[in-house]
């Protein structure tokens, strides 16, 4: 396969990944003014944890898998520093994502301990990452 066919399929797993990194802290949003047991909260549940098993975690790996690929082919970009940048931003959109995993248990068991406000700030750490990220690929401001 060329590099630019995993390129392509790179880019189409992050806008999914990112798609529902988006979309699950604003159904927490939601989910916190649901009742515990109520409908609107057990159908909420039912999103989140299709959301998260079926786009969001596939997704995540598969931009993974096609990520690593093209550093294989092209291995000189792990000594540029605007990729050091972009894989920090993935160790922490990554860690993020496991946070929404986590949150996602305590809604499930009703057990959630965070406000809205901190579910709409959340809301924004991926959008701040994907800005960066996107910045270094496209620009590489550190390139000389």
């Amino acid at each position: 396969m060329s590099y630019e066919w995993i390129k392509a399929l790179h880019v189409i797993s992050m806008v999914a990944w990112m798609a529902g990194m988006f979309y699950l802290p604003r159904l927490y949003v939601y989910h916190v003014g649901a009742a515990a047991g109520s409908e609107l909260s057990e159908t909420l549940k039912v999103m989140e944890r299709r959301l998260l098993r079926a786009i969001i975690n596939p997704a995540m790996i598969s931009t993974f898998i096609f990520g690593i690929w093209m550093l294989v082919l092209v291995p000189d970009y792990l000594s540029e520093p605007w990729m050091h940048v972009k894989l920090a931003c993935i160790v922490i959109m990554t860690a993020f994502h496991g946070g929404l995993a986590r949150w996602r248990r305590q809604f499930a068991a009703d057990a959630n301990p965070h406000s809205e406000r901190f579910y709409r700030i959340a809301n924004e750490v991926p959008t701040i990452l994907l800005i960066v990220i996107v910045i270094m690929v496209i620009v590489k401001p550190f390139s000389g």
